[in-house]
């Protein structure tokens, strides 16, 4: 019975493998891939902006960029105003250039606007020359030439009611005294200065009266050399101040407006001319090739009766004009220094 039961099991069990062996074959099962890396998304490229060319400045001389000349005020605005403008328009008509005129509200403010590209031809006094050229912003080119000269000398002028002596003879054009003897008088008297970078309206005045060591009172800064005289012709008791301080002779820029000026306003006493005359600058901003076109230009405007006319009715008086170079200052930069007076302390 046993045996019979082994027999059947070996039967079934060779059915069974015989049936799988019949049977459909398994579908393979793929090996798992293992995720792709997730990749970092591209940074947003931020577009260029698109580059703007320069705006190309017009040439200097131009309309639409005119050349400024900047006219130094030592005489009164409207004159020199009227007069700068009426030698502008000559010089455009013979460079064709675009020449504009400006007088600033002082000398320093004359400076900074040559260095500022605000100007470009300056009519500068020596003082004034030498602080801007100092600081780099001018080169002169040309010297005025006055009387024959191109230095002069500074007067000291009181009203004649006042009771000052006179140590001038105009006679001959000379003083009776020396600076001590004559100028003790305004010992602690009030003066009118012109402009505290102006040569003969203060600087070296001032510098006269230090070295002598006669102390002033505080002065009275009245802006331009007809000014200082018009003051003292109205200061018979010290009104405005005591005496004052310009150029020989400043009487004469007045005569129009106070025709007595010369009895009402004494001359007290003269220097010797040190002093160069006022000179025709150049921004250093300005092209070589337009500073010769425009030197040649006031060189030429001063050979003719016409041009001397225009030059002498500018406001300064002038009479010629000669090439020079720094150089033509080194003499009056010693002066500058023996009067103690520093004029880059000045600027203001």
């Amino acid at each position: 019975m046993k045996r019979s039961l082994s027999i059947l099991f070996v039967l079934l069990v060779l059915a069974s493998m015989v049936l799988a062996a019949c049977g459909p074959a398994a579908t393979p099962v793929p090996p798992t891939e293992a995720p792709k890396p997730t990749e970092a998304p591209k940074p947003t490229e931020t577009p260029k902006p698109t580059e703007v060319p320069p705006t190309p400045v017009p040439q200097l001389g131009t309309p639409e960029n005119p050349l400024i000349m900047a006219l130094a005020p030592s005489a009164t605005t409207q004159e020199l105003q009227t007069g700068g403008e009426a030698i502008a328009a000559k010089l455009s008509e013979m460079t064709g250039l675009t020449i504009k005129t400006v007088v600033p509200t002082n000398y320093a403010a004359m400076i900074e606007a040559m260095g500022a590209g605000q100007a470009h031809i300056g009519w500068l006094a020596p003082t004034q020359y030498i602080v801007a050229h100092g600081k780099g912003y001018a080169d002169v080119a040309l010297a005025t030439i006055r009387n024959g000269s191109d230095h002069y000398g500074f007067q000291i002028v009181a009203n004649a009611a006042a009771g000052y002596t006179s140590y001038y003879d105009p006679a001959t054009g000379k003083n009776t005294a020396d600076a001590a003897t004559a100028l003790a008088q305004f010992a602690d008297k009030k003066p009118c200065w012109t402009d505290p970078l102006s040569s003969s309206g203060y600087v070296l005045p001032f510098g006269v009266f230090k070295s002598l060591k006669i102390k002033l009172k505080a002065g009275a800064w009245v802006q331009g050399h007809p000014t200082v005289i018009k003051s003292v012709y109205l200061s018979p008791n010290g009104e405005i101040c005591d005496f004052g301080a310009t150029f020989i002779d400043a009487r004469a820029n007045v005569a129009k407006d106070f025709p007595d000026v010369n009895d009402k306003v004494s001359i007290i006493w003269v220097s010797e001319p040190f002093i160069p005359n006022d000179n025709v600058s150049f921004a250093t901003s300005v092209p070589a090739e337009l500073r010769e076109k425009l030197s040649k230009a006031l060189l030429d405007l001063a050979s003719t009766e016409e041009g001397l006319t225009l030059l002498k009715n500018g406001g300064y008086s002038i009479q010629g004009l000669k090439v020079v170079d720094d150089t033509f200052y080194d003499e009056y930069r010693v002066y500058l220094e023996a009067s103690g007076i520093d004029p880059t302390t000045l600027f203001k």
